[in-house]
């Protein structure tokens, strides 16, 4: 292989990341979520996804999260988003309202991945709300 083409391998590699990179920033301002695309790894939404399904995220405020409705979640204490369901909204206290998630797949509700002491989910908690599913695409 000659210098001209492994010139132009690097190049096209690059326009490659490039685009990829501009996508994921174009996304980011679309849907206004920091992580617009994330793979399902762990399988614990079957059937309503399984492993390796790539997720399409929103974050918009203004649209509520309610009961019934597939998050992705950042736990601090866990190093990978989490895409759950979640199945209770406690809006007891004005302007503060509380999510408890669960995979479908798990026998218990999130409680035990939460922080030592927490029972509930604050927005901030929320990465974005599951608005597609691509199958098998996060495997590639």
């Amino acid at each position: 292989m000659d210098i001209r083409t492994t010139l132009d391998n690097i190049i096209y590699l690059g326009m490659i990341v490039c685009c990829g990179i501009a996508m994921n920033e174009g996304l980011k301002i679309f849907t206004d979520c920091e992580f617009p695309l994330v793979v399902d790894l762990s399988g614990t939404m079957e059937p309503a996804f399984s492993r390796g399904d790539l997720l399409m995220l929103s974050n918009y405020t203004d649209e509520p999260i309610r009961s019934g409705d597939i998050v992705v979640i950042n736990i601090h204490r866990i190093s990978m988003p989490i895409a759950h369901r979640v199945i209770e909204v406690n809006e007891e206290e004005v302007g503060s309202t509380k999510y408890l998630t669960k995979g479908d797949e798990n026998v218990l509700d999130d409680r035990g991945l939460y922080e030592p002491g927490q029972k509930w989910l604050e927005r901030r908690h929320i990465v974005g709300k599951v608005k597609g599913v691509v199958p098998y695409l996060g495997k590639v």
